[in-house]
């Protein structure tokens, strides 16, 4: 596994990390033991980043990642995230109290004393652009309760907006084949200000591991199924924001361009690790085999500038128009 350097203190992190969304829930339901298998799994694989919210099944992921943080004495970068929580909800949850209340919950979850990032959980555009949520942020790494901050966010414009923030040590972002206009908007800027990107839903919420068909179903406690159309959360964690059968439709003209003895799926995870901008890309997990085979990809060859080429007209061409959302 290659590790890429994260943060202002250029900490070296696995360049693929694991994302828990999966073993909290809103992707159906993973066993205990199963998520405990993928957690160790992923260590084993040299995945040393893994990332989490206090959201993700009300405290569930974190509470797996505090047991297996207990249990093994691997070194693990552990990322987390604040806002989203359901109690006291928004717009109270970002005032000073409940971020650090949420802070400690978390810190208790997980049984640590610092914790390496936090990240504001797409929070609404004005509360960024106020910045009195920084503030507490900075307040948080001071009293070493957290060792870095940043943020999560959904569109470029709210990235840019975080960018102007002082300390800030990373933007996690929505980036993928079917996402690319961060490349030009937003990585250069994030890149010149030394700040680290996290690569969120590479594989288009399953997409592009292209084993989907227009007839594929979901469990109804699963996001694709409820929130397919944006009805819960921003459309664009959702298959990117495409439309499930126009996403189909796409990914079957999409595998056409994998090389030779790569899947599509290690073809998308490649593609994204090729930027230089990014430090981490975080697929999630709902078997081990699966972790198995994204940390794979940190050992394939680059895709080749002509193929690279070939994915960015595909973008433009075929993809673009129809991504919803705010993006």
């Amino acid at each position: 596994m290659h590790k890429r350097p994260f943060g202002p203190d250029k900490k070296m992190v696995s360049e693929v990390g694991l994302g828990t969304w999966q073993i909290g829930g809103s992707w159906g339901t993973v066993e205990d033991k199963t998520a405990m298998e993928i957690l160790r799994t992923a260590t084993q694989a040299g995945i040393t980043f893994f990332d989490t919210a206090d959201v993700y099944g009300d405290g569930r992921s974190e509470r797996f990642i505090g047991k297996f943080l207990k249990d093994h004495p691997e070194k693990v970068f552990v990322a987390t995230k604040l806002g989203r929580g359901s109690s006291p909800g928004w717009p109270q949850n970002f005032t000073p109290e409940a971020m650090i209340k949420h802070t400690e919950n978390s810190l208790s979850r997980l049984g640590l004393e610092r914790i390496d990032l936090i990240q504001l959980h797409c929070i609404p555009k004005e509360v960024l652009a106020d910045g009195a949520v920084f503030d507490v942020l900075r307040e948080l790494k001071s009293q070493g309760k957290i060792a870095d901050f940043g943020a999560s966010v959904e569109t470029v414009d709210e990235g840019l907006i975080c960018l102007k923030e002082k300390g800030i040590a990373s933007l996690q972002v929505i980036f993928n084949i079917y996402r690319q206009k961060l490349i030009t908007d937003l990585f250069d800027k994030a890149k010149q200000q030394q700040v680290s990107i996290i690569a969120r839903v590479p594989l288009a919420s399953g997409l592009l591991s292209g084993k989907m068909k227009k007839s594929t179903t979901f469990a109804a406690t699963d996001h694709r199924n409820f929130n397919r159309d944006g009805a819960a959360f921003n459309v664009g964690e959702t298959f990117a924001g495409l439309p499930f059968e126009k996403g189909v439709e796409l990914t079957e003209e999409l595998a056409g361009f994998k090389p030779e003895g790569m899947t599509l799926a290690q073809m998308a995870l490649r593609w994204i690790l090729d930027h230089e901008a990014v430090s981490v890309v975080i697929p999630g997990a709902s078997r081990p085999a699966q972790v198995l085979d994204n940390a794979a990809i940190s050992d394939l060859s680059p895709l080749s500038s002509e193929l690279h080429k070939k994915l960015e007209t595909f973008y433009k061409e075929k993809v673009a128009q129809h991504i919803r959302g705010p993006y």
